[in-house]
């Protein structure tokens, strides 16, 4: 995957999660399971994009990545939220609800 292609399913879907994680990261791969599933749960329109900061550093760097694991939630191509390290899915749900609903029409 390319920057500019990240760029682009920014740009053109209605909310995008970028969660960046790290191969020999095991906060990263404990948190993801969770988050797939709580964002197909409770976010279905939002596109999920898993990258590895490590194997991506041009797009870890433009997003101002530095440590892993970072969730950027987009919508309507703008930055809305953004978690690291000790991140609440609680939280972060709770904060992503009403902007979605109002984005979706739910």
């Amino acid at each position: 995957m390319t920057l500019e292609e990240v760029q682009k399913i920014i740009q053109e879907k209605p909310g995008v999660l970028l969660y960046f994680s790290g191969e020999n990261c095991n906060v990263c791969h404990a948190l993801r399971p969770k988050f797939r599933e709580a964002f197909s749960t409770h976010f279905p329109l939002i596109e999920q994009l898993y990258l590895d900061a490590h194997e991506h550093p041009e797009i870890s760097a433009h997003f101002q990545v530095f440590s892993v694991p970072t969730m950027i939630v987009f919508l309507a191509g703008r930055e809305f939220a953004r978690e690291g390290r000790a991140v609440s899915l609680h939280a972060l749900v709770e904060k992503l609800q009403r902007p979605y609903s109002i984005m979706t029409g739910e």
